[in-house]
C-alpha cells in the first residue's frame, strides 16, 4: 500500500485532485488522504473527516429508506405511484410501481433527463433553486414530463423516479424524508455525520462544491438548495465505510432484502455495469457501487464484500474524482 499511497500522492498533485479518498480492507483502513481545499475564499483545507456532497450517491440511501419502510409494512414493492400521488403528477402511469422506480425501469418522463444533451455545469434547475427546499417543493418540477415507455420495459436512468420515491416515502412514512432517511438508514448505518444541507449555509466542516480546479465558481446556483431523493446529501469518506459495513451485516434492513436489492435487474453496457435496486453493480464481479456527479459534485464508491476490499473517493469539483477513480480500478483487485 505504500507504493499505491506515493502514487496517488503523485497523481492527486498532478492533476489537481481536491477531495478525500479511503481504502480499506480485511486489516482495516490503509489509505485515508486528503487533498486541496474545502474553501478556497479562506485557504480551509479538506480533510479526511470533511463533509463532501455525493450527488447521485444518496440514491442507494433513498432505496434504503424506502425498503426500510416496505420492512415496516408502510408500502410494498408493488404499491404504485399513482395509490400514493392520488392526482398528483397525473402523467405517471399508472401501473408504475415503486420496484419499476427503483430499478429506473418505470418509464416516467425525467425532469432532469441524463439522455438530453446537456452539460453537467450548466444551469439546469427550472426554477430558482431556492424553491426547492423540502421533497413537496419538487412537485411542480416533476409535473409535465410525458411517460417515455411502458413500465418495466428497459432500463433508463431517471433522477425524478428518486425524487418521487421520496415523495412516496414521505407520504407513507409520515415524516419529512431527510428524517426518515436519518432515523432508518443513517442512524443504524452509523452515519453520523451524513445529512442534507443547505447549500447556501454550508457548516464549517463541509466542503463548498467548485465547477472545476483552476476556477472559483461555486456551485450554488447550479442545485436545488437542498437535495433529496436523488441527490444532495453530505456525507464523510468514514461514514460511506460505515454504510458498506452496515449493509453487510443486515443493521439497516436483514440480509435478505439486502440481497434483493442487489440483484440485478438490468444489464447496462453503455457503462459496463448492472443495476439493482438503488445500486450499481459490475458487469461481472461482485462489486456494488455508488456514485454521483453533479456541479461540483464527483463520487465512486466501490465495495467487494467477499474479497473485502473497498474504496471511496470523493471530489468538491465537477469531475475531480474520475482520474483518482480509474488508477483504484487499475491497480486494486476489484
Amino acid at each position: 500500500m505504500d507504493d499505491l499511497a506515493a502514487s496517488l500522492d503523485e497523481l492527486a498533485h498532478r492533476t489537481g485532485f481536491s477531495g478525500a479518498v479511503r481504502i480499506d480492507d480485511r486489516s482495516g483502513t490503509r489509505i485515508a488522504a486528503a487533498y486541496g481545499l474545502a474553501d478556497r475564499r479562506h485557504g480551509v483545507p479538506n480533510a479526511v473527516d470533511t463533509r463532501f456532497a455525493i450527488a447521485s450517491g444518496v440514491k442507494g440511501l433513498t432505496a434504503l429508506t424506502v425498503m426500510a419502510l416496505v420492512e415496516r409494512g408502510d408500502l410494498t414493492l408493488d404499491t404504485t405511484a399513482r395509490a400514493v400521488l392520488g392526482s398528483d403528477l397525473p402523467l405517471i402511469d399508472d401501473a408504475v410501481t415503486v420496484e419499476h422506480l427503483l430499478a429506473h425501469r418505470s418509464g416516467i418522463g425525467d425532469y432532469l433527463d441524463e439522455d438530453s444533451d446537456h452539460d453537467v455545469d450548466d444551469y439546469l434547475m427550472p426554477v430558482p433553486v431556492h424553491e426547492l427546499a423540502t421533497t413537496e417543493q419538487y412537485l411542480p418540477i416533476l409535473d409535465g414530463h410525458r411517460q417515455k415507455f411502458p413500465p418495466g420495459e428497459r432500463f433508463s436512468y431517471c433522477n425524478g423516479g428518486f425524487v418521487v420515491l421520496a415523495v412516496i416515502a414521505e407520504r407513507c412514512g409520515g415524516a419529512p424524508f431527510a428524517g426518515l432517511m436519518r432515523e432508518l438508514v443513517c442512524a443504524p448505518g452509523g452515519m453520523a455525520h451524513t445529512e442534507f444541507l443547505r447549500s447556501d449555509e454550508l457548516p464549517g466542516d463541509a466542503a463548498i462544491g467548485y465547477l472545476a480546479a483552476d476556477r472559483p465558481r461555486t456551485n450554488v446556483l447550479h442545485l436545488p438548495v437542498v437535495g433529496t431523493g436523488d441527490g444532495g446529501i453530505y456525507t464523510t469518506v468514514a461514514d460511506v465505510h460505515s454504510l458498506w459495513e452496515a449493509l453487510d451485516a443486515g443493521r439497516i434492513v436483514p440480509r435478505a432484502r439486502v440481497a434483493q436489492m442487489l440483484e440485478s435487474r438490468s444489464d447496462v453496457p453503455a457503462v459496463s455495469k448492472r443495476y439493482g435496486l438503488g445500486f450499481w453493480l459490475q458487469a461481472t464481479g461482485p462489486a456494488v457501487m455508488l456514485e454521483g456527479m453533479d456541479a461540483g459534485v464527483s463520487f465512486h464508491s466501490r465495495h467487494d464484500a467477499a474479497g473485502g476490499l473497498t474504496w471511496t473517493v470523493v471530489s468538491n469539483t465537477t469531475d475531480g474524482a474520475w482520474p483518482i477513480d480509474r488508477h483504484l480500478s487499475e491497480v486494486l483487485p476489484i
